[in-house]
């Protein structure tokens, strides 16, 4: 194990190579709060900005990336791994700046690779022609593990909730789940279908207050999405809001958020690029298990 660990390393640094890559899951805690629609937009709007993306995505049904945009998925990660199909023909290209790699299948059995699945998972990632400035992890809600192993592995968490109790009440259980089970303690909020700035910054003062106090977790306020019918037009386009309506308050909304996520603070942990992910990835996928651990 330790001759292959040395292995993955000294490959992923000779193609990959980006020091500053930055790895960014978004999750919530339950469905409708367009977390995916978020990650697809801001996506496109970071690739207007320069940045080459790849979005992993953990969904499936209606509601994965690829529907959002509208190109056919046909395999996923998972025929990677068994050696089935090289990753050029898993990618999908989603526009300009963009790609997406399907993982709903791979992700579910992550714990279960062999070394040789795990090995055939980074030659496989290794083959990726132009290396990416920002990956960004759409995690699926219902996880059997809990939470996703690729959402542990990633530098920065940002939970997507919406302004329903509903929406807020899930998400800080999903901090709770991730601070209790995984010792996560860093994260950051996006408030999305908002009517105004200020009911978004207080939904995050009173998520914040209460998961200091309660968990002793740090939450940023990453910002707010508002409400905006130009999103559902967008969506039903299959294109994203800020190439379809870029004038529209999403729009502009997506634009700022892109250009802030640029400028967060790197993580600390050691390494911080893809060798570093992929390192994580492998190590969690054996660790973590099953917790209920129920908000409180």
């Amino acid at each position: 194990m330790a001759e292959f660990r040395g292995d993955q390393a000294a490959g992923l640094r000779r193609l990959f190579g980006r020091e500053q890559l930055r790895v960014v899951s978004f999750a919530a805690g339950c469905e409708g709060v367009g977390k995916s629609v978020a990650v697809a937009n801001l996506a496109a709007a970071l690739a207007r900005q320069g940045k080459e993306v790849l979005i992993l995505d953990e969904n499936t049904g209606a509601d994965n990336q690829a529907a959002l945009f509208g190109v056919p998925a046909r395999y996923d990660l998972v025929h990677v791994v068994n050696r089935e199909k090289p990753l050029e023909e898993v990618l999908l290209a989603a526009g300009a700046g963009v790609r997406l790699l399907p993982a709903a299948r791979a992700v579910k059995k992550l714990s279960r690779f062999s070394l040789a699945q795990k090995q055939a998972l980074v030659e496989g990632l290794a083959e990726m022609e132009h290396p990416a400035d920002v990956i960004l992890v759409d995690t699926a809600v219902d996880h059997p593990l809990g939470f996703s192993p690729l959402g542990l592995a990633a530098q920065e968490t940002v939970i997507v909730l919406s302004a329903t109790g509903s929406a807020i009440t899930e998400a800080y259980a999903l901090i709770k789940k991730m601070s209790t089970g995984y010792a996560r303690r860093d994260f950051r909020i996006l408030v999305n279908k908002v009517k105004a700035a200020a009911d978004a910054e207080a939904i995050f003062d009173n998520i914040a207050q209460v998961a200091s106090q309660r968990l002793h977790v740090s939450l940023d306020y990453s910002g707010c999405i508002p409400l905006d019918d130009a999103l559902r037009q967008s969506s039903r386009l299959a294109q994203p809001v800020v190439t379809a309506f870029p004038d529209s308050p999403a729009a502009r909304s997506l634009r700022g958020l892109a250009a802030d996520m640029l400028h967060w603070p790197q993580s600390g942990r050691e390494g911080g690029g893809l060798e570093q992910f992929v390192q994580q990835l492998l190590h969690l996928s054996q660790r973590i298990t099953p917790s209920p651990i129920h908000a409180g």
